[in-house]
């Protein structure tokens, strides 16, 4: 079963009890699909050796528990995250394949085009400051914070991180593992990170106003603090960042760039064939029929590479926000997040439709994924993209070009 896995390259295995049999359910690229149904006999047997090869109790079932496992196969180390959940027919049991030869540290590879990623780098190479990346689980923010950390990772730096859990080992970078049983939170760690004399700090996710105080105050003491936050998209974490108690004038003055990210699922590229909307689809899903006019958009048919569902690989969707002067001072001035994300796409800010639109246009994706993925832009924000699109037209392509 996890040899299986690793080679059909999958990110889960799910392994679930069911009250007749137990099922073996695979998760790639974002959807699942099921793999086996295993006889009820079979289940304690494999529930209890998968628990002993994580080192888990096995005698124990009423609790959640947590472990790793390290597999060899065909000559590459793996390492497997397990989590064991009880329920009503048995424990589920969730492996999540963590395979360091699949991570990629180019974000031009993941999908980063070349604008929003120079506004990202300028954020990354900052001497101070807090770069946060935004997205639901499994949205590849781990991923970009390892690759953003990797571009600094040098003996002249000193970087600690603070995670939960630690996914990936990487060398040069210190990495301590959460531990809230023992009372080891992010803001625990983070007070004793900052007696470690640390240049780079990644916090694996603020939740709380104390974890987010000590990150301003050691990004307002002269570090490059890096974490992640749970919000939709980049300019809702302003808001969130004040709800959670932090005052307006400070995330004005700590926070350098926030960054929300999706995954969206890239079409076969063996089955792809070129294919064009009808208009009254792209009107529905709230996309000018002009925009895609000319350009090359595709659909797999669905072929033995892709298992026939016409898609193969992820692709990562990004919105970077810059706190720039205008921003700031719209930060401070407390205005609402709509006004706010229409103030940054005046500024040059892509949204996550934009960038998805954007995928679309070069036949990368489909446009059910992109309408499964991201949710269409407000009026506010159509309109403030016209105003910037208008006034770019009108400065003289030399200038632009400069």
């Amino acid at each position: 079963m996890i040899n299986k896995a690793v080679l059909s390259e999958v990110s889960d295995i799910h392994v679930e009890p069911y009250e007749k049999y137990l099922r073996i359910r695979y998760r790639r690229d974002g959807t699942c699909f099921q793999v086996n149904k295993l006889p009820k006999a079979i289940q304690p047997a494999i529930l209890s050796r998968l628990k002993i090869l994580a080192g888990m109790n096995i005698a124990e079932r009423r609790k959640t528990q947590d472990g790793r496992i390290k597999a060899k196969v065909e000559d590459r180390t793996i390492d497997f995250r397990v989590s064991c959940v009880p329920t009503v027919n048995g424990e589920k049991i969730v492996l999540r394949i963590l395979d360091r030869g699949n991570l990629e540290f180019d974000l031009r590879q993941l999908g980063f085009p070349e604008d929003a990623l120079g506004e990202f780098m300028k954020g990354v190479k900052a001497p101070y400051g807090i770069v946060l990346v935004t997205g639901p689980t499994g949205s590849g923010k781990t991923t970009t914070l390892y690759s953003a950390l990797s571009q600094l990772n040098t003996p002249k730096v000193n970087i600690i991180t603070a995670e939960d859990p630690v996914e990936y080992n990487i060398d040069g970078i210190l990495q301590t593992q959460i531990d809230f049983a023992m009372g080891y939170d992010f803001a625990s760690a983070l007070r004793a990170i900052l007696r470690q004399d640390p240049n780079i700090i990644m916090v694996g996710e603020i939740r709380d106003l104390e974890t987010a105080s000590i990150a301003i105050k050691a990004s307002l003491t002269g570090h490059l603090v890096f974490s992640t936050i749970h919000t939709n998209d980049a300019p809702s974490t302003v808001s969130r960042l004040v709800d959670i108690g932090i005052k307006p004038f400070l995330v004005a003055t700590a926070v350098r760039t926030i960054m929300a990210q999706r995954l969206m699922r890239k079409i076969c590229s063996k089955c792809k064939v070129p294919f064009t909307y009808p208009e009254s689809e792209l009107i529905d899903a709230g996309i000018d029929p002009d925009e895609l006019r000319g350009c090359n958009t595709c659909k797999g048919t669905g072929c033995q590479a892709c298992g026939g569902s016409g898609f193969k690989g992820r692709t990562g969707i990004y919105e970077v926000l810059s706190l720039d002067k205008n921003i700031r001072q719209a930060v401070i001035d407390k205005v609402p997040t709509g006004t706010l994300r229409a103030a940054a796409v005046r500024s040059g800010m892509r949204t996550l439709r934009m960038d998805a639109v954007m995928k679309l246009r070069n036949g990368i994706t489909t446009l059910d994924e992109l309408t499964r993925v991201t949710a269409d832009d407000d009026p506010e924000v159509k309109a403030a993209r016209k105003e910037r699109d208008r006034a770019v037209g009108e400065i003289p392509s030399e200038l632009r070009e400069a």
